[in-house]
């Protein structure tokens, strides 16, 4: 009986993985221990450019099918994020089943990064959403694969400082494509989101002259922004930012699936560029986007910023030198614009074309 119905949860899962092009993933873990309470998913995409490295998000989940799937299409972006970032790195991630403010114990990190450990490498993991450098720190512990722990030690501290800086670069470098020039002052920017991205992301684009305009559902959040910066204007929520009057630019800096079928339509805004990961709700998404005239920055591609940080952990870590790789973050998102010019076809297709020939050539050199 225990057979039947780990197999009748488990089918959606198993047809994704090994029957779609969604699937393709190299190794999938299910991780469980029942004293802490630690319910966990390990998904790796690719080690073909080299070890997959991808963050750790902690969240409850509707389902554990849930679970698995969204552990699926984040390892999936970061094989192309890392790809595209020029890192030698593959992709994948992990989630944390639970809320994490309820279950979430030094027991349960130590059994989390034992099961990391038991991978040997082949998995290095970061802080996502739910989870942060204090948490690292203590999955450090059980583990060598574990980056974004604090300098003390040994880590480079809060990734989302440079996934902002990355983000803010990608909007800059939307703006020379559709504006002619690399600038966001006098731009109207709305900002869904201003927790650990998206309230650094405010301070770059207050910094170059826009008009900021945000949302989040986390009432401290708007405070410790607002507080700040008095001359921010915050709307109820994403439905009401995305119907902003004179919006330039939509930045989605939360959970994933912000552009759908119902938000495409009513966003007033010309370009998309956030820092949330797998924004588009579902393949197709962006053709809406093109359709309607509005410019994509694919969410891999600009918010690469906090991965390339941590990677550097990995070689010892320099801030200076991880700034500097972010900032060609800029030029990459150009090269995109102009790819999917030439090619007809909508931004978010032409990185995944950049990123699959990254792989497909580093697959080839291997078995050469």
């Amino acid at each position: 009986m225990g057979v039947t119905t780990v197999t009748e949860m488990t089918d959606g899962v198993l047809h994704t993985l090994f029957r779609t092009e969604q699937g393709g993933h190299e190794q999938v873990v299910l991780c469980q221990d029942r004293a802490s309470g630690l319910k966990a998913v390990i998904a790796i995409h690719s080690t073909a450019l080299g070890p997959a490295l991808g963050g750790t998000r902690f969240h409850a989940y509707a389902s554990d099918e849930e679970a698995v799937l969204d552990a699926l299409n984040l390892s999936r972006g970061m094989s192309y994020k890392n790809a595209l970032a020029g890192l030698d790195l593959g992709g994948g991630k992990a989630v944390i089943i639970g809320d994490p403010d309820v279950l979430k114990s030094e027991e349960l990190l130590l059994a989390y990064g034992r099961f990391v450990e038991s991978l040997g490498g082949r998995y290095v993991t970061a802080c996502d959403v739910g989870t942060y450098v204090a948490d690292m720190d203590v999955v450090s512990r059980a583990t060598r694969w574990a980056t974004g722990r604090s300098p003390e030690n040994g880590g480079a501290g809060d990734s989302s400082v440079l996934t902002a800086y990355g983000v803010f670069q990608g909007m800059r470098a939307s703006a020379q494509h559709l504006w002619g020039d690399p600038t966001l002052r006098g731009r109207k920017v709305g900002v869904a989101g201003v927790g650990k991205v998206g309230h650094y992301l405010v301070e770059h684009l207050l910094e170059d002259g826009a008009e900021v305009v945000i949302t989040d559902v986390r009432e401290e959040s708007l405070r410790r922004v607002l507080d700040k910066h008095p001359q921010v204007t915050a709307v109820a929520d994403t439905a009401a930012l995305i119907r902003t009057e004179g919006l330039d630019i939509y930045a989605p800096c939360a959970l994933g699936g912000a552009l759908n079928d119902e938000t495409v339509p009513a966003l007033t805004a010309k370009v998309v560029c956030g820092a949330a990961n797998n924004q588009l709700a579902h393949q197709g998404v962006e053709k809406d986007l093109a359709d309607r005239g509005i410019l994509y920055a694919p969410d891999y591609v600009v918010n690469a910023g906090g991965v390339i940080q941590v990677a550097d952990e990995l070689h010892g870590f320099d801030f200076d030198r991880c700034k500097k790789k972010a900032t060609k973050i800029f030029d990459t998102t150009l090269e995109i614009f102009a790819r999917a010019k030439a090619d007809g076809i909508p931004p978010a297709a032409a990185a995944d074309r950049i990123a699959e020939q990254r792989m497909a050539e580093a697959r080839a050199a291997r078995k050469a």
